[in-house]
């Protein structure tokens, strides 16, 4: 991986359940596991496609490459730039253990 290429600042999110002691009602929050270095490529449809069919751009998706690392995955979230990404697909591998490659989406309400 080419150092500098990885020009952002990605926070990765774990997911952390718990349980309400008053009512019983399960609780989620997010944690901070670790900020890395990335390079996050927003991603745009070609001039050729169609998109409708291919990206909704409301989606705002994005592929984001970070230095190898296997504790990453797709119940995960991404923080990058005040933007909160759910991953969609990924890791794949870069290389032999180089980077891995997630595809991630912005979460919307």
């Amino acid at each position: 991986m080419d150092a500098g290429r990885l020009n952002r600042r990605v926070t990765i999110q774990h997911r952390v359940e718990s349980q309400d002691p008053m009512y019983g009602t399960p609780i989620v929050a997010w944690e901070p596991m670790v900020t890395v270095w990335a390079e996050v490529q927003d991603i745009l449809p070609s001039r050729g496609e169609d998109m409708a069919e291919v990206i909704n751009l409301a989606r705002r998706p994005a592929r984001v490459r970070m230095r190898w690392r296997d504790d990453v995955d797709m119940t995960m979230r991404l923080i990058i730039d005040g933007r909160t990404l759910e991953i969609i697909a990924g890791p794949a591998e870069l290389g032999y253990r180089e980077g891995i490659e997630l595809m991630a989406e912005e979460l919307s309400t």
